[in-house]
């Protein structure tokens, strides 16, 4: 079977007094509905199956390993709130969650409040966004997507009857949250063409959706909000942010019709985060702490910054992440040289404080559900390339820990067989790159070996090191995992995401290279054992170093690829454009319009030799429209000079997450790591 040849049509785009042609711009149906189109990703996908016929079977076998370590009856670890212990289970061979309580105690008789499972029944595709029960705990609010688009129906059921409330919510982005009283349901809208979550309304349960209110209009399109209950259940908090701007509004929980007041009016460059514990708010902020700082101040103070009290000072080298309060205790997560630590402050003395101890070279660490203020227990999450995702309760007294969980892996599974390190090499420019790799013990590392490359490196999303089971599939088979912590994240800071954004953008990339190649000078591994993958943003990352240097790379994985990124950004009625221009520049000045046509894949691909490449996406993708992927393999097509593997594969059920299920999902990790390791003449089976 040949590959499909898609037709050019001649479509010119002027801008700034340039010309370009998209001769592919026709793939591009907003509606999802021209069979020309459509069919068209049919016959790719055709394609990719007929050409990868012979490892068919090896799919389907790399899929039943995967799947073989997966615990098929697990349950998260219970959460005390308002009376009840909740968690999710799943029971054997289902795909989704059941979300389940028990009345004050554990030894309680168990209650089904929401089955996935029975809702996602007749449905390709289901998800949930947020679940919520009243303070009471007589009313559910459980919003979900059966399209993949990120829209959200918000439904409503009583528990203490198991009926369904007859007060249906559409077009929504799946945040909501309950008052006090449960008398009032907020949640979020989305514009149905941009995607932007931009207006907060208020339902009053027993009346008709039609009366709902609008709280607050964003009407800022690079803005987008969403809407929860403070940890001291005192105040709803509405968050609406730009990627260089925040502001904050209160409504009073226990007066939910109140109207919203301003927290702290947005001002450019600002960004804040608020939460509410005890008598004070606690703001994260950027103003003069370029890795942020923590203040406080009382209600009557918020407006006034000069009256607000330092509670952790800037420091140049550890990023302020994230920050939890309790009546004794203040616990931050700081992130330093890829890792994130957890640091435990007394209030009666800051120089009592510890950080909570790890011995490994690459983790991630975070604060879990801690819902309780007067509590001495701090609930927290571990991860290691080694590691699996492990729950604790902390005493921040005694300092004592008790594994709650860890997430079990079947089989013939030790943390001791493998053995994880922390590289750092330097980029052309000399900054030093850290680079977290795991591989099997019995493995030389500094010898020539099989290397998987990950990266991404936008929004200021920091790669953290975690462990994976699926993972195991490529590790068992003697290939070295690294994750590139490339700037463009937050890794080393904010001042590493700013060097990797905006007129920066291109230090993202060399980056890439440059981890590639300095491990390849290392002698660790060759270009012809060197692959690399990406998704979304890293996606783009992955495309634009395929263009810049393909002969670092012998085969790339692009997952739901960002790759036609000068139209995509000129365009406003694409889905987050808008929102994004801090982030990639806004195209109609003239000088990011040409800085972002020096790196877009889409619009850089040349007529040279390419890697192997797979390219995976999503017909209902809001995030990455299925079109620049469909583009950009017609535009590959015509202009590679080899005829190395090249395949696209749209998922037509699925959007920018992949397949729904917590089996399913695995189909296309399959289908990367058998198109993977056949390239680096590994075994499939």
């Amino acid at each position: 079977m040949t590959a499909p040849v898609a037709k050019r049509v001649p479509h010119p785009i002027t801008t700034h007094g340039h010309t370009r042609d998209d001769p592919y711009f026709w793939l591009r149906d907003d509606d999802r509905k021209n069979e020309e189109v459509l069919q068209y990703l049919r016959d790719e996908n055709a394609y990719a199956e007929a050409a990868l016929a012979d490892v068919k079977d090896d799919r389907k076998a790399m899929f039943d390993e995967i799947v073989g370590r997966i615990q098929k009856d697990d349950s998260d670890v219970p959460v005390f709130v308002d009376g009840y212990f909740h968690y999710r289970r799943f029971e054997a061979d289902k795909e989704y969650a059941i979300h389940c309580r028990k009345k004050g105690s554990l030894d309680a008789d168990e209650e089904v409040i929401l089955d996935e499972n029975a809702r996602a029944e007749g449905h390709e595709y289901y998800a949930t966004g947020a679940v919520d029960t009243t303070r009471d705990g007589t009313l559910l609010a459980f919003a979900e997507d059966t399209v993949s688009r990120r829209i959200y129906t918000i439904r409503l059921q009583n528990l203490a009857t198991g009926a369904d409330v007859d007060e249906v919510i559409e077009g929504t982005s799946g945040n909501l949250a309950w008052s006090n009283d449960g008398s009032v349901l907020f949640y979020v809208k989305r514009d149905p063409t941009t995607l932007r979550a931009h207006q907060v309304w208020r339902h009053v349960i027993g009346t008709q959706v039609k009366d709902d209110v609008m709280v607050f209009d964003e009407t800022d399109d690079t803005f987008s909000l969403g809407i929860w209950r403070s940890k001291s259940d005192q105040w709803m908090i509405i968050h609406t942010g730009a990627t260089l701007t925040d502001e904050t509004l209160l409504i009073d929980a226990n007066q939910p019709t109140s109207a919203p007041r301003v927290f702290l009016p947005r001002e450019r460059g600002h960004e804040y985060s608020v939460m509410h514990a005890g008598e004070h708010f606690y703001i994260q902020t950027n103003k003069g702490a370029l890795n942020t700082k923590l203040m406080r101040a009382t209600l009557d103070d918020t407006a006034d910054m000069s009256k607000w009290q330092e509670v952790i000072p800037h420091r140049d080298d550890v990023l302020l992440e994230d920050a939890d309060v309790f009546k004794d205790f203040l616990v931050v997560r700081e992130r330093h040289d890829a890792n994130t630590t957890l640091r435990v402050l007394p209030w009666a003395n800051f120089d009592d404080g510890y950080d909570i101890a790890f011995d490994e070279p690459c983790f991630s660490t975070w604060t879990g559900s801690n819902p309780a203020f007067d509590t001495d227990t701090l609930r927290f999450g571990y991860t290691s390339m080694t590691t699996p995702s492990s729950v604790y309760d902390f005493n921040m007294r005694s300092k004592e820990r008790e594994l709650k969980k860890r997430q079990p892996v079947l089989g013939a599974f030790s943390p001791d067989d493998y053995v994880s390190e922390r590289l750092h090499i330097d980029a052309r420019d000399g900054t030093s790159i850290p680079v977290s790799l795991v591989y099997k013990k019995g493995v030389d590392p500094k010898q020539a070996q099989p290397l998987f490359l990950y990266g991404y490196g936008s929004y200021g999303s920091s790669s953290s090191a975690y462990f994976s089971s699926a993972r195991l599939s490529l590790l068992n088979r003697g290939v070295v995992y690294a994750v590139a912590h490339i700037r463009g994240g937050q890794e080393n800071g904010r001042r590493w995401y700013d060097d990797g954004k905006m007129m920066q953008k291109m230090n993202t990339f060399t980056d890439f290279i440059d981890v590639a190649q300095g491990l390849q000078s290392l002698g660790r591994t060759t270009p012809d054992k060197t692959v690399a993958m990406g998704g979304s943003a890293g996606g783009l990352l992955v495309g634009a170093v395929a263009n810049m240097a393909p002969e670092t790379f012998h085969a790339i994985v692009a997952y739901v690829p960002f790759v036609d990124v000068v139209s995509t950004m000129l365009d406003e009625t694409i889905p987050l454009t808008t929102f994004e221009y801090d982030e990639w520049g806004n195209p109609n000045e003239k000088p990011a319009y040409d800085y972002m046509l020096s790196y877009s894949p889409y619009d850089n691909v040349q007529a040279q030799a390419y890697p192997h490449l797979l390219i995976i996406t999503g017909l209902h993708d809001s995030q990455v429209q299925y079109w620049e992927p469909a583009k950009w393999i017609a535009k590959l097509r015509h202009e590679r000079t080899n005829d190395d593997e090249l395949f696209l594969v749209t998922d037509m059920d699925a959007g920018h997450g992949g397949a729904s299920g917590r089996f399913k999902q695995y189909e296309d990790t399959a289908l990367e790591y058998v198109f993977m390791l056949r390239h680096l003449g590994l075994p499939t089976k």
